[in-house]
């Protein structure tokens, strides 16, 4: 897998955050839409693939990735779809989301009505993991998407999806940990997991956590012959996770510069008709 192009993707996702690229407004635009545990993040690319706009924020609407507060995720993505739509001066149409591997339907339905509800045809349904190959295109290994709610993978072979699984262990479990070691509240933990200073303490804490998501995916994988493990996912933008997995594990473990941007990305990268 070429590192070098998967960061050069993410970095230019990151820059239209607050940057808005040119495109032709004439074409159709593709857009992912992210419902996290931990954000909402839509991204928006032009018909070459190539991102143009994203705007994200902060929600406590989904629960180890299925909605439980519908009105608050269906306003937050009118709200995002709002603001995307004002810099882009294009209407969004269709979009593309997401669901943890082995989602139901009906929990699959209500990610769909949350974004329908906003306006957009969703065009496209995927499970995270094999979204974020849109973006890794790897043929061969695992690729493992541990959100805010829960820890899922992908094993691929030949560039094909041979097994997928999810369970319900994520970022906010680590956050749950770092309050109760600080006797903070959890939107203090969230902040002191993600202030870059404090990432060698808060590692230590959290490490049991990070050690029984390797071993989920340990026990997931163990019938298959695996020979490097990719990771992606909000979660995975601690430093050391990576360590943890391969020591644990015992398989090459890889991620990119910023995992966290990757599956929107891929999930904007799937929304064709």
């Amino acid at each position: 897998m070429n590192f070098d192009r998967v960061d050069a993707l993410i970095s230019k996702v990151e820059n239209s955050i607050k940057n808005t690229e040119q495109f032709n407004k004439g074409e159709n635009v593709l857009v992912g839409v992210d419902l996290g545990t931990a954000y909402i993040v839509l991204v928006v690319l032009d018909k070459q693939k190539k991102p143009i706009a994203c705007e994200m924020q902060f929600a406590q609407v989904l629960k180890d990735g299925l909605v439980v507060d519908y009105i608050g995720a269906s306003r937050i993505v009118r709200e995002l779809k709002a603001k995307l739509e004002e810099r882009l001066q294009v209407e969004l149409r269709n979009a593309a989301i997401a669901v943890p591997p082995g989602t139901q339907e009906s929990d699959s339905k209500t990610h769909k009505y949350v974004v329908e509800g906003s306006g957009m045809e969703v065009v496209a349904i995927l499970d995270e993991p094999t979204a974020a190959n849109a973006v890794l295109d790897i043929k061969n290994g695992v690729i493992v998407d541990i959100g805010g709610g829960t820890t899922g993978l992908s094993i691929l072979k030949d560039g094909q999806v041979i097994y997928t699984a999810d369970e319900a262990t994520g970022g906010t479990h680590l956050s749950l940990v770092v309050a109760g070691n600080y006797k903070v509240t959890f939107e203090e933990a969230e902040d002191i997991k993600k202030d870059k200073k404090r990432q060698r303490e808060v590692f230590t804490i959290v490490r049991p956590v990070i050690q029984k998501m390797a071993t989920i995916v340990k026990s997931h994988i163990k019938n298959y012959d695996v020979d490097d493990i990719y990771l992606v996912g909000g979660t995975c933008c601690l430093d050391g996770i990576e360590e943890v997995f391969e020591k644990e594990i015992g398989i090459k473990t890889h991620k990119p510069t910023n995992p966290f941007l990757v599956t929107p990305l891929g999930i904007a990268m799937n929304c064709t008709l």
